[in-house]
């Protein structure tokens, strides 16, 4: 997969395609049908993805809490993954967020872009102030010569497919809601940082990782599985997460720190992903040292039980 980041300087061979426009906030079971959709009507162009860095959101609030399901990399080897020819990462700035619909389907979708057909979603909408909608994009492709599919919302068990839908999931400490959703484990990706190391004091060592920039899950403790991505540790573990504060060291910044089993190794820089499997616990503060030893021994033998069912 070809990454673009440049809509203004495209070389000619990324033009053309037949693209699926939106967010992929998570890449759930929705975004995936709509690539899907995008493959069927393709015609034997590339397959690709229009999506935006950053999330609108985050250039209309940049002081708002962050609430993405992932950052910019993890999207990217997701639709990688699923068979993505060209991902347009269309920079969103001074210069695309004052376009009206139709300066939109003209400049980006036809003039710089070239591409042939689009697939959005029934809620989609673009240009200043979400002004356009399904309806302007159709009349702006047959004017402009793109073709244009919308693709119906997808709902499950859990209800209607959304990104908004997961995160609440996960604020609710419901990864596996938010799993049916999404069409695998959340997870919580990035490189392994220098902590307090006061895991290894309790004889429970912990992988650190900052949650800086991505949707906080509900505090708590989670059975987890672990895939190390780089190095000579490369491989998939089974651990047990607290996600939060750690009130009983009067921390204030949250952070995810994992306990990987049965493993031994040095993952400072490494880069880990974290798939939240089950919520076993609330975060808790604990009155000494023994207490919370104890618990994080029953929390582990909790977790294992639930991962040697998954």
């Amino acid at each position: 997969m070809r990454i673009i980041r440049d809509p203004v300087f495209i070389a000619s061979n990324d033009r053309g395609a037949a693209a699926a426009i939106g967010n992929f906030d998570g890449v759930h079971l929705g975004h995936r049908a709509v690539i899907d959709l995008t493959r069927s009507v393709s015609n034997g162009a590339p397959l690709g993805v229009l999506t935006f860095e950053p999330h609108p959101r985050e250039y209309f609030a940049p002081d708002a809490p962050s609430f993405r399901l992932m950052n910019a990399e993890a999207k990217a080897n997701r639709l990688s993954k699923l068979g993505v020819d060209l991902l347009y990462q269309v920079p969103f700035n001074d210069t695309i967020a004052p376009l009206s619909p139709r300066d939109f389907a003209q400049t980006v979708i036809r003039d710089r872009l070239g591409l042939t057909h689009v697939v959005v979603g029934e809620d989609f909408h673009f240009g200043s102030g979400r002004a356009g909608n399904i309806d302007d994009l159709r009349a702006f492709g047959a004017e402009m010569g793109f073709g244009v599919t919308i693709a119906p919302i997808l709902s499950t068990d859990a209800g209607d497919v959304s990104s908004t839908a997961i995160r609440d999931a996960l604020s609710k400490g419901k990864p596996q809601t938010a799993a049916q959703m999404l069409g695998h484990w959340h997870r919580i990706d990035g490189p392994v940082i220098t902590g307090e190391q006061r895991g290894r004091e309790l004889g429970f060592p912990t992988a650190n990782m900052s949650l800086d920039g991505v949707h906080q899950p509900k505090f708590g403790v989670y059975a987890v599985e672990v895939d190390v991505l780089e190095g000579p540790l490369t491989g998939q573990y089974k651990g047990a997460a607290s996600i939060g504060v750690r009130p009983t060291f009067n921390g204030e910044i949250p952070n995810c720190e994992t306990f990987l089993f049965d493993f031994s190794g040095d993952l400072y820089g490494t880069h880990l992903s974290i798939a939240l499997v089950d919520y076993l616990r609330g975060e808790e503060k604990f009155d000494d040292l023994d207490a919370l030893i104890a618990q994080m021994d029953a929390d582990c033998i909790r977790a294992r039980e639930i991962l040697a069912n998954v």
